[in-house]
């Protein structure tokens, strides 16, 4: 029944405006889903969407909300961190001094947003 449906997921945040210049700052394209306090779009390649709402009692997800696919995880952690964006190190997994995790075919960094939910780039190896 739905394998034909267009799919989009969505998460939280509680300060709208810093998601919308916190992700446009990545180079996504950001548009509003209503009025300029509402919901937000970010675009992905492929018409992939995801779909952020402001949520007054927002907590941040204690699991990743969204994972970027990247060509090359290094590039993507020099350019994040030359931005300011702080790379998460999560007890248990071994990182290197940048914050990149490799296990199991995969090379991996996490950061959070604005609104503390947990977003990765990684790059299958």
């Amino acid at each position: 029944m739905f394998a034909m449906s267009k799919m989009f997921a969505s998460y939280s945040v509680d300060d709208i405006n810093a998601a919308r210049q916190f992700y446009g700052e990545l180079g996504l394209q950001v548009t509003s889903a209503g009025d300029e306090h509402g919901p937000l779009w970010l675009h992905f390649a492929k018409d992939q969407e995801v779909l952020l709402y402001p949520k007054a009692n927002h907590e941040p997800a204690t699991y990743t909300v969204l994972n970027l696919s990247v060509e090359d995880v290094e590039q993507a952690v020099d350019e994040l961190l030359a931005r300011g964006v702080q790379m998460i190190r999560f007890d248990g997994y071994d990182a290197d001094d940048r914050g990149i995790h490799r296990s199991r075919g995969r090379s991996i960094a996490w950061f959070t947003d604005p609104a503390g939910n947990f977003v990765s780039v990684f790059q299958p190896d």
